[in-house]
């Protein structure tokens, strides 16, 4: 297992342009946030990587490691701790030599078991699975079954669960082993994000017995 993904818990993800980026991310870590997420599908390079600058340097107040949704080269232009990669995005092999042997590389499974298997041997330090829930980022997500968390258990990396999860149904997924909860909205569009932070994180404790 990779070094940086010894805690389970909490794994934020953001969601395109926000005047009060920085401010929400600090809230989510300061609410138990184990992993950040930067998720920009915009075309604005020069602020991306402003951005992804700045939360670089958050992140690392807080221990927390930054990933780069499915660009390679922002990744490392501004040192952050690895990549997401999905079905359509650079290969997992060219993304390892581009960040080097250190760099947490996860990769998107959604509902394949098979895929996970193949990815994981390859060399992924996290894999995801999902959508388990309906999903307003996503509308259109293909649907993952919680057993593949169970059944993934084998192939010995931190499994994550994403899609329309919230605190009230996040628990059936951490108890079928999901290392890591990925949110988006339920985190990012809520009143009080260290509140909603800190109920997700809560999971953890309340369910596994084990604190994050």
């Amino acid at each position: 297992m990779h070094p940086k993904l010894q805690h389970r818990g909490l794994y934020v993800i953001t969601d395109g342009p926000r005047d009060d980026l920085l401010t929400a991310v600090a809230q989510a870590l300061a609410g138990g946030a184990r992993l950040v997420q930067y998720r920009d599908k915009t075309t604005n390079g020069d602020r991306r990587r402003t951005e992804a600058a700045a939360l670089r340097q958050l992140c690392a107040s807080h221990a927390a490691p930054l990933i780069i949704n499915d660009d390679v080269a922002l990744a490392a232009a501004v040192g952050a701790d690895g990549v997401h990669l999905g079905e359509t995005d650079a290969d997992l092999a060219a993304a390892r030599v581009a960040l080097g042997p250190g760099a947490i590389i996860g990769v998107s499974c959604y509902d394949s078991l098979e895929r996970a298997r193949a990815l994981a041997s390859a060399g992924a330090d996290y894999i995801a699975f999902g959508a388990f829930f309906p999903s307003p980022t996503k509308p259109h997500a293909r649907r993952a079954p919680p057993d593949l968390l169970r059944q993934s258990a084998a192939l010995g990396v931190p499994r994550v669960a994403i899609g329309g999860i919230t605190p009230d149904n996040g628990t059936s997924l951490v108890e079928a082993g999901a290392d890591y909860l990925a949110v988006i909205s339920a985190v990012f569009g809520a009143g009080d994000i260290r509140a909603a932070a800190q109920r997700f994180t809560d999971l953890y404790t309340s369910t596994s017995g084990i604190a994050p």
